[in-house]
């Protein structure tokens, strides 16, 4: 059975607990989603961790994966020099979450350029030494991939949020991007193997 990792994504508005699936035999890593395509999304580690024991899911509880994606929407809307590390975090999360969830965007069909820009995080500190045509690559695939996040998040399924309502006390289930803790002023990303 395919292990579930719980995977913490941050973002300006909070954080949000994904589950993160490695791809067994010939399936490919992704991030776990509903029956529908639609990403599963937890406040916290625990409902996540009920969420597969209810789903008969093997729940992985290792070390703490972190993603902060507000470096890479920083990059996004400024590009320059960045650490390599949160790049290319985001780079695979990005291809794991658009295996996982049905939307509307795709990210962009990697080419050669793609591979080369890729390979330049291994090659480098950063990703300064990117050709003019591989950082406008990277630049397309990993703006593209936080638009394919903030869609995920908007369709979310998060069984967890009926604790948050009884908590609260009245009102609807908040919806994933609406949740803001204090003291979180960051973005998100994710590893992919």
């Amino acid at each position: 059975m395919t292990d579930h990792h719980p995977y913490r994504i941050g973002t300006r508005r909070g954080d949000l607990y994904v589950l993160w699936r490695r791809g067994e035999g010939d399936d490919r890593d992704a991030v776990a989603a509903d029956d529908r395509g639609r990403l599963l999304a937890f406040h916290a580690v625990g409902p996540a961790e009920e969420h597969c024991a209810r789903h008969r899911w093997d729940f992985v509880a290792d070390a703490e994966s972190y993603l902060d994606l507000e470096p890479v929407g920083e990059w996004v809307r400024v590009p320059g020099p960045v650490p390599a590390a949160p790049l290319l975090e985001a780079w695979n999360f990005f291809e794991d979450l658009a295996r996982g969830v049905d939307t509307a965007l795709a990210l962009p069909a990697q080419d050669a350029v793609h591979d080369a820009a890729y390979d330049r995080f291994f090659e480098a500190g950063d990703g300064g030494l990117w050709t003019a045509v591989e950082a406008a690559a990277a630049h397309g695939l990993l703006r593209t991939g936080l638009a394919l996040w903030e869609e995920a998040v908007r369709g979310a399924v998060v069984p967890d949020a009926h604790l948050l309502v009884r908590r609260a006390g009245a009102g609807p289930p908040p919806a994933p991007d609406a949740f803001s803790p204090t003291g979180h002023d960051n973005g998100q990303c994710r590893t992919n193997t």
